[in-house]
């Protein structure tokens, strides 16, 4: 199964690794409009991903070009639980991991990452 797979790389693991210390994951967000960054997925056809950062740094390079008006905001662990899951579960919506400015991008259903950043929350 590719989901299992994917839920075991080293991409994700390092993502977990890093959110783990401060509990945080970064989006990009529009100043004005308030919009989140949300793309058409490189890997699964009629699907919508929402890229997601470990760092604020990370996310920042992204911060250019087609989306130089979006900001890094923080999406707390118990705010990705309490607010994020439902309404990104109920669109159909996956996430896209430690998005690379170049090259292919790991995505993953909620249902996976979520489950990795449960496994971390526990360990705070």
């Amino acid at each position: 199964m590719v989901e299992k797979a994917a839920s075991n790389s080293e991409v994700f693991k390092a993502f977990l690794k890093d959110v783990q210390l401060d509990q945080v994951l970064w989006a990009l967000q529009d100043k004005a409009s308030e919009d989140w960054v949300v793309l058409d997925s490189i890997n699964f056809e009629k699907t919508d991903v929402m890229p997601l950062w470990s760092t604020e740094i990370l996310a920042k390079q992204h911060c250019s070009d087609e989306w130089k008006n979006y900001s890094p905001v923080a999406i707390s662990i118990a705010d990705w639980f309490e607010f994020w899951l439902e309404d990104l579960n109920s669109d159909g919506v996956i996430v896209g991991i430690d998005w690379p400015e170049d090259g292919e991008c790991l995505e993953l259903e909620l249902d996976t990452f979520t489950q990795g950043l449960a496994e971390i929350e526990k360990l705070k």
